[in-house]
């Protein structure tokens, strides 16, 4: 091992023994490989299980094989109610009111749930906004949906472009917003750019967008669980998310929804209708008609998929037991760490790829993604073969992960020394 190398494996191990966090990662399960743990980078596409999700779903399947329908009810946690015991853990992490978020479907299902809510398209105006290079998902259920009102999705999706560094600066989107302002009926942004990494400020242009009279909704996939959030004060109209990545509740986990008060207590928002999302006052009178609930959780359709729901419960417990501010001050650390580490590494071995995330460490969460050029997809495969999981996204890039939930600064070490290697080989 180079001494450069050593050094940083050593920085590592000091910053390990002060981070009050690092006990953490006894609480979740690593992938092995021949016995060995993988070095883990990957948490923005799949969060690590936590050891409690095993409790969690077999109380559930307990209480159905000793209780069946009466588990409605009588269930340890009553299935009835089961949503609701998200509430306030989600409130806390995406700074709401209990009332304004709730735990449903996935996370497109709610964009569209929530589209048909805020997306009323006229003659003059129509599009939607979104940023370039966006998950496909997103771009689908945009295209879609002005598709559904008979508009021409290629006229009517309007995406900002990335620049030369895949960055979308603050004045480009303003500027954006002031080019198409008469036209837009919705923008829809991401928190945390799936690519890039790069975090956007999300009070600001929600108070640009709105000073223009247009609604706005935000994709959190890669927020929620990443960087704090404030959306009851920042006003945001509706957000969306999933909870298989930084939220670590399994694969396909149940999404959530957050609408601002100021539209859930208004019986004119138009919410689409299911018997969870009609007032439990009256739900089992069967009324003839939707009565909402003015609240977030209106906006259900049906009631709760208890058993993945218990591995979100588990997550989350976890997630209450330690002071968000804290994950994010380890966050900036683990990713100044890994950009000081690739900055040398890339000096040192004359190493040709570069970070497209901002190196800004408020305009990103703990993804730091790397321009391989075209040895991007060897590069990956040999860091699986060496039991380093990381994620590949066409054309060039591999996106790392050191999520402070689980991650230590060793692991990144780690991680430079593994890229070290096989791109000394592959060079």
């Amino acid at each position: 091992m180079s001494n450069l190398l050593e050094q940083l494996h050593q920085k590592a191990k000091e910053l390990d023994q002060n981070d009050t966090l690092l006990s953490l990662r006894d609480l979740f399960h690593f992938p092995t490989k021949g016995g060995v743990p993988s070095v883990y980078m990957c948490g923005n596409s799949l969060g690590l299980q936590p050891k409690s999700v095993r409790a969690s779903i077999e109380q559930e399947l307990l209480d159905w094989e000793q209780l069946a329908v009466e588990g409605h009810t009588k269930a340890k946690n009553p299935w009835f109610s089961y949503h609701e015991l998200f509430s306030n853990s989600l409130a806390k992490l995406v700074g709401a009111k209990p009332t304004e978020v709730v735990a449903m479907n996935a996370l497109t299902t709610n964009l569209h749930l929530a589209m048909a809510s805020f997306y009323k398209p006229t003659a003059e105006k129509y599009k939607i906004l979104i940023f370039g290079f966006e998950f496909p998902s997103d771009r689908y259920a945009v295209q879609t949906q002005a598709a559904f009102h008979s508009f021409d999705p290629e006229e009517a999706v309007i995406e900002i472009p990335l620049d030369e560094q895949s960055y979308i600066s603050f004045e480009t989107i303003t500027s954006t917003i002031d080019q198409y302002q008469d036209e837009l009926a919705l923008i829809l942004f991401t928190g945390v750019h799936y690519y890039s990494g790069q975090l956007f400020d999300i009070k600001s242009i929600t108070e640009y967008a709105h000073s223009k009279g247009i609604t706005i909704g935000w994709d959190l996939a890669h927020t929620i669980g990443n960087v704090p959030l404030k959306l009851h004060e920042w006003n945001v109209d509706f957000a969306v998310w999933c909870t298989y990545k930084y939220l670590n509740s399994g694969p396909g986990g149940v999404g959530g929804l957050f609408v601002h008060e100021r539209h859930c207590s208004d019986e004119s928002v138009l919410r689409l209708g299911g018997w969870w999302g009609n007032d439990p006052a009256t739900r089992f009178t069967m009324p003839h008609s939707f009565v909402p609930k003015l609240t977030a959780e209106s906006w259900q359709l049906s009631n709760a998929p208890v058993l993945s729901m218990a591995a979100h419960k588990a997550s989350l417990e976890i997630f209450d037991s330690v002071p968000f501010e804290q994950l994010r001050e380890k966050s900036i650390a683990l990713t100044q760490f890994l950009a000081y580490g690739i900055e040398l590494i890339s000096k040192e071995y004359s190493l040709p790829f570069h970070s497209i995330t901002p190196s800004n460490p408020q305009e990103r969460g703990c993804q730091i993604s790397l321009d391989l050029g075209e040895k991007a997809p060897e590069i990956y495969k040999s860091l699986g073969e060496r039991n380093c999981v990381v994620d590949f996204r066409k054309p060039w890039v591999i996106r790392v992960a050191p999520t402070p939930m689980y991650n230590s600064f060793s692991d990144v070490a780690l991680f430079l020394e593994l890229l070290v290697d096989v791109c000394r080989i592959i060079k």
